[in-house]
């Protein structure tokens, strides 16, 4: 009899999984079969089944039950999982482009009555005009802010004895510099040459310097616009500067002095230091041409009397970038009436004399690239 009861229960289970193998299936979406043993025949009534990645449950909740959290997606604009990190559109996109756009941003140099460079100012100590109308300050920082530098040498026939303590000189500056500034190199006689684009290398900065056949004329201007324009349409920083060296009259430019210095001052565009290793003969207008660059957008003009002193001269200019107050302000008159602009700053701070401020004379609004 034992027997038959075993077979009676063989016979059973086989006709259990036969039934359970030949159910009708469900059309309704299901979650994957699980190997729980426990879980009910279909058909039957049972709680709800848990949602799947970014999907629902198929049943609603028991009565009193919190119904399980929807999975969220990710913040725009930072990777799913958590893993690196992206800036908000809020603070590197949309937010900065606009108020990019619409603030006006200066750079500015403190002097005393002494040429001392004055550093310990606040927001209150200054006020800004435009055309002429007080402008509220809308942003202020005090900080070495790294910047987008493109160095410009004269590449001309009397530089020929020149060259190697300019070079020197170049370097020193790029050292002297905050880190995180980005290099470009224009050496130029009668034509212009990026002899290297941006970049923080300094071997290949110094190999970029060395490039050089002294000879021929001196190009200038067209070498200021020509790098002016780079600085404009690929430097990833927002304060620009341009240090310049030549040693004579320019001779051989297709633009005049009054384009470069409109080119420079396009809204945005970069400070020039200049120097200038002139002679007697002709040093009158080239001596002019490089204060009209320089005084037009903040910089300066250094005329040295030996060759010795570009070395100092250059950690100088180093020390001028990395001091200066930036001052951001939003005009007035909106920025779509075309039109040059008049800028003038002063400062006022108790315990120090008369100060002056140096930086960009005006402008013609809307030229800054938007990327920036």
């Amino acid at each position: 009899m034992r027997l038959r009861n075993d077979r009676v229960l063989i016979l059973l289970i086989t006709l259990l999984f036969f039934c359970i193998g030949a159910a009708p299936q469900n059309t309704t979406p299901q979650n994957p079969p699980t190997s729980n043993p426990s879980q009910p025949p279909a058909g039957t009534t049972s709680q709800p089944n848990p949602p799947t990645a970014g999907g629902q449950p198929t049943q609603p909740p028991a009565q009193g039950q919190q119904p399980p959290a929807q999975p969220q997606a990710p913040d725009e604009g930072k990777p799913a999982g958590g893993q690196g990190q992206t800036p908000q559109s809020s603070d590197s996109g949309v937010f900065v482009f606009k108020t990019q756009v619409e603030e006006v941003v200066l750079h500015a140099t403190v002097v005393d009555d002494k040429q001392r460079m004055v550093t310990g100012l606040d927001r209150n100590a200054f006020s800004v005009f435009e055309d002429g109308k007080p402008q509220k300050i809308t942003s202020f920082r005090h900080e070495d802010i790294p910047v987008s530098m493109g160095i410009v040498i004269d590449n001309s026939g009397s530089m020929r004895e020149k060259r190697d303590k300019v070079n020197k000189a170049a370097l020193n500056l790029v050292r002297s510099s905050n880190q995180q500034d980005e290099v470009c190199v224009v050496n130029f006689n009668d034509e212009y040459y990026l002899d290297q684009s941006f970049t923080s290398n300094i071997n290949l900065l110094k190999e970029a310097l060395e490039k050089y056949e002294t000879r021929g004329g001196t190009a200038l201007y067209d070498a200021v616009v020509a790098t002016a324009d780079e600085l404009r349409k690929h430097a990833r920083l927002q304060k620009k500067v341009l240090f310049v060296v030549t040693d004579g009259e320019d001779n051989a430019s297709r633009e005049s002095l009054e384009q470069a210095v409109r080119r420079l001052s396009e809204e945005n565009g970069p400070t020039v230091y200049a120097i200038g290793l002139l002679g007697e003969e002709k040093a009158r207008r080239a001596r002019r041409a490089l204060q009209t660059m320089a005084e037009r957008s903040g910089g300066i003009s250094f005329f040295p009397k030996t060759l010795d002193e570009v070395d100092e001269i250059s950690r100088t200019v180093a020390h001028d970038i990395r001091n200066q107050y930036t001052l951001g302000y939003k005009p007035s008159t909106p920025k779509n009436v075309g039109g040059y602009r008049t800028i003038h700053v002063d400062a006022h701070a108790s315990g120090h004399g008369k100060l002056t401020v140096r930086t960009r004379s005006g402008y013609y609004p809307g030229q800054e690239r938007a990327a920036n």
